[in-house]
């Protein structure tokens, strides 16, 4: 099934600005947040492809890579499995490396790295995170399935260790040329496919590749203040080389999972808090959680109304690299209390007939709606 196009997930047209581009996320991530709609696969759903769009039009690089190449900016190259919670996939058949290589290659020598120097193909493993890990940091384990050098010809692709010797069909050029006419065609060796060299003798375990397939144990250290999408490279860690070449590099994309209360935006949390209708009325004090763990006080005025915005300072994300920490944002929801008693109901009543004088004073936002209600009906039996 096709990805729906970035813009229209989000609404927006592709010229719009990096603030049309937030507000709109912002609307549509509140719209379908879990917590708005608990038990619903769809708004789960839709809620992940608006912060996967979000992710890549915020960031100017990987907006600019969409723009240019669509989806497949982003598709890992290879076929890729899920590892623990995680994917891996190969670069160096396609995706992410031929993209680069395209955006790049011709400002350096007419690509990143020369094919026939045998290099081993760079690798992609996705890794799921909480935000809690985000805000902290963490050291991983991760095992990857990957190549290493051959244990019996020590990498060299030759029985018993035997190193290659010089292709006699390039003369170790590796390429040979061919003349059309007044043309000269130059093309990579047949014989030894680019190498250089060949093997006369091939290793019985590798086949003659120098390298065998074998599962990768890896420490990772992710530091605190990431942000979705953020990729971590581990050089040398990719497929092994051919017959000795070079190792490629590992590329760890991180994905931070929706948390069940928090809602990052950059170096902010926001944080949705019911509050019981007699606090928000008289005032009071209430105690919300922290992505640290620990819990702070906050301070409700009274007459607190639904959507009051409340400033934690310093209580927000870790940022990438830096003693700073972002702020928590807290919005109040003022909760009208249900299954009240006979009691209840009964002290209402009473409360809503001692205020009859006084509910211009106490209700001043409905008073003046009907207020303007009841100059429009005027208005238009007047018209």
């Amino acid at each position: 099934m096709s990805k729906q196009d970035y813009y229209e997930l989000l609404g927006v047209e592709k010229g719009a600005s990096g603030d049309d581009i937030k507000k709109a996320y912002r609307k549509l991530a509140m719209q379908f947040h879990p917590d708005r709609n608990p038990g619903n696969a769809d708004a789960e759903q839709k809620f992940k492809e608006i912060n996967e769009a979000y992710d890549v039009l915020k960031d100017e690089q990987k907006r600019a890579a969409y723009d240019r190449f669509g989806h497949a900016a982003f598709e890992q190259g290879g076929g890729g499995g899920g590892f623990g919670g995680g994917g891996f996939g190969g670069f160096g058949g396609g995706g992410f490396s031929d993209i680069f290589d395209e955006m790049f290659g011709e400002f350096m020598g007419g690509g990143r790295r020369g094919q026939a120097s045998g290099r081993g193909a760079d690798l992609r493993y996705n890794m799921d995170i909480s935000l809690e890990d985000a805000f902290a940091g963490k050291s991983a384990t991760i095992k990857v399935p990957s190549s290493a050098p051959c244990e019996d010809c020590k990498g060299t692709g030759g029985k018993d260790g035997a190193a290659p010797v010089t292709c006699t069909g390039c003369n170790g050029h590796g390429k040979v040329r061919q003349q059309q006419g007044f043309f000269t065609i130059e093309r990579t060796c047949p014989t030894c496919q680019g190498m250089g060299k060949i093997i006369k003798d091939p290793c019985r375990s590798c086949g003659g590749s120098g390298r065998t397939r074998k599962e990768k144990t890896l420490s990772v250290n992710i530091p605190a203040g990431v942000e979705d999408g953020t990729r971590i490279r581990l050089a040398g860690e990719g497929e092994a080389g051919m017959r000795g070449a070079p190792s490629g590099d590992l590329y760890i994309f991180l994905s931070i999972a929706a948390h069940r209360i928090f809602q990052r935006d950059g170096a902010n949390i926001f944080c949705r808090v019911p509050i019981p209708m007699t606090t928000a009325a008289l005032g009071g004090t209430i105690e919300v959680p922290t992505i640290d763990g620990s819990k702070a006080k906050v301070t409700i005025p009274e007459g607190t109304q639904s959507g009051n915005q409340f400033r934690l300072k310093n209580k927000g994300m870790s940022v990438l690299r830096s003693p700073a920490r972002g702020d928590m944002f807290i919005q109040a929801v003022v909760e009208t209390p249900v299954n009240l008693t006979k009691r209840q109901k009964e002290l209402l009543t009473e409360f809503n007939a001692a205020g009859e004088g006084e509910k211009a004073k106490n209700s001043p936002e409905s008073q003046g709606f009907f207020a303007k209600v009841k100059e429009l009906w005027e208005d238009l039996k007047e018209g």
